[in-house]
């Protein structure tokens, strides 16, 4: 399994690229826009120099990675000798669903078809393949060249070989795989999302203020970031979807989105990507400013 497609030029799908690229795979970036894949070549050589700098890798394993990079605009021609493929498209069901219909019909028999999905059912996504066997969730975090984990997700018929492959090969690029089953959530979101969700509702309800809240995380329960900046990193759109999902999936109304979260999602706060969400990211500066809203 040496041939890599990778589908979606975002943040995720460049990381990815990064990951198998710098561990010796010759990755196939797709991305329908070709001033996205311009830009996501662009942030992995950032981020490799940003590895070389910190002693990581050579100038020879840069030079390397970006070598097995190449980019395509077409599902077609990206998929064409693929033996995995591993699709990093918004968080949006009927996307994938479109998508993997698309993959399913150009992909080699053989290859393995994974998603990057948070919290789509992978055995949705496997429905309308004609490889649901071979389909599976391959699960990275945020971002992808430093995170170790990543959540596999077998869909209800995906095969124990694809999984014991899936599983192997995230241990292959230097990660930590843990295995988890196909129901709303998985086991990352499903735990993550409900304590985001919880934390905009103590600010919704006035219990505390942002950067109280995000303060108490931190030192109180030794988090690296506090929920409310981890929402604006993950993109709020996104987490409004994933607790849509955990919502619809299980009917709990303890899953349901906040109305706060709602609201700023529809008037276009999706945090970090948008500049703006629970702090404010358009001053030029790493420093965290609570945005006026809510100061």
């Amino acid at each position: 399994m040496k041939n890599v497609a990778v589908i979606g030029a975002g943040t995720m799908g460049n990381g990815i690229a990064h990951v198998f690229a710098q561990n010796g795979y010759t990755v196939v970036l797709v991305d329908v826009a070709a001033a996205q894949l311009e830009r996501a070549v662009q942030t992995i050589e950032k981020n490799l120099d940003r590895q070389l700098a910190k002693a990581i890798i050579t100038p020879q394993q840069k030079e390397e990675a970006l070598r097995n990079i190449t980019t395509a605009t077409s599902v077609e021609t990206g998929v064409a000798a693929a033996n995995l493929v591993v699709e990093a498209a918004t968080e949006n069901e009927s996307v994938k669903l479109e998508l993997f219909k698309k993959i399913d019909a150009v992909a080699p028999q053989g290859c393995i078809l994974a998603t990057n999905t948070s919290s789509i059912s992978i055995t949705k996504i496997a429905s309308v393949t004609q490889r649901q066997e071979r389909v599976i969730g391959m699960h990275f975090m945020n971002p992808v060249p430093v995170m170790q984990l990543v959540e596999v997700i077998n869909g209800y018929a995906t095969s124990d070989a694809v999984s014991e492959t899936i599983v192997a090969l995230s241990k292959k690029l230097g990660k930590i795989p843990a295995l988890a089953n196909d129901y709303p959530g998985f086991v990352a979101n499903r735990i993550l999302m409900p304590m985001i969700n919880e934390a905009i509702y103590s600010l919704y309800e006035g219990v505390a203020k942002v950067d109280a809240i995000d303060t108490i995380m931190k030192l109180g329960m030794a988090h690296p970031m506090g929920p409310l900046q981890l929402a604006d990193f993950i993109g709020l759109d996104v987490c409004l979807s994933i607790l849509t999902v955990l919502h619809n999936g299980f009917g709990n109304p303890k899953y349901a989105p906040c109305p706060l979260l709602v609201n700023m999602v529809a008037s276009g706060k999706r945090g970090v990507k948008s500049g703006e969400g629970f702090y404010s990211y358009s001053h030029g500066t790493k420093e965290l400013v609570v945005s006026e809203k809510f100061r």
